[in-house]
């Protein structure tokens, strides 16, 4: 493993487990929003370090000289949200007709309940947390085995760790689906920035969606709940 990727997932790990001490201490001093405040310090915090790390760390597993071109990567960002997309839906697809598995991720709903009482977290779940994610289970730990391994080695064994993080055990195979995406993304364009976009946009729809949107998607659900019950009425 490269110099300082060690570090890094012992930043991530004490930065996942920091918030044990941390919203104790900021609900000692009163401090308002404590879980949202200490997300925003801890992830941002975290993202300092790692960036710092990477500086001083050659590229692994890609050379520079292998990358896409600038153009060529924000195209792929652009289809990277759609392949994530899609990846989800048809994982989401087998969960549902195979294993039974109903729609709707008590993590990302948890998530989004704590948006919704703060504005600020969408920060932490949109910008800081993906920058993170792709640090870690993409530059590090799929960079890392994908040193030594096939890619199908290296992706799904550094997606399933991946979903295990998100402790949604119920939707592994989506998350472990995403991570995949990602990986390929990574692998396809040799630039990390890739996989980055496409999470991030990805997660900045879905929050905004629900934060925002929520109560207009529910009221034109009711419509059209109402248009269908109405449209069946001439046929009975």
């Amino acid at each position: 493993m490269a110099k300082h990727y060690w570090t890094i997932l012992i930043t991530y790990i004490v930065m996942q487990l920091s918030g044990l001490v941390g919203v104790s201490l900021l609900e000692s001093l009163n401090v308002s929003n404590p879980v949202v405040t200490w997300s925003v310090f801890s992830f941002l915090t975290a993202l300092i370090i790692m960036l710092i790390l990477l500086r001083s760390t050659p590229d692994v597993p890609f050379e520079r000289s292998a990358r896409v071109s600038k153009g060529q990567a924000v195209g792929w960002s652009i289809l990277g949200v759609f392949m994530a997309y899609a990846s989800q839906i048809i994982a989401a697809m087998i969960e549902m007709n195979v294993f039974g598995i109903e729609p709707g991720s008590e993590n990302t709903e948890m998530l989004i309940e704590v948006a919704k009482a703060a504005p600020l977290f969408i920060i932490v779940t949109s910008v800081i947390g993906p920058i993170l994610e792709e640090i870690v289970f993409r530059k590090v730990i799929f960079g890392a085995l994908y040193t030594r391994f096939n890619f199908w080695i290296a992706g799904i064994l550094s997606s399933v760790i991946f979903a295990a993080i998100h402790f949604d055990f119920s939707h592994l195979l989506i998350y472990t689906a995403m991570g995949l995406t990602f990986s390929f993304l990574y692998v396809k364009t040799k630039r990390l920035i890739v996989p980055i976009i496409a999470h991030m946009t990805m997660n900045t729809i879905v929050v905004v969606i629900n934060v925002y949107f929520a109560d207009d998607i529910m009221e034109m659900e009711k419509q059209l709940e109402q248009m269908q019950s109405f449209i069946g009425g001439f046929f009975t």
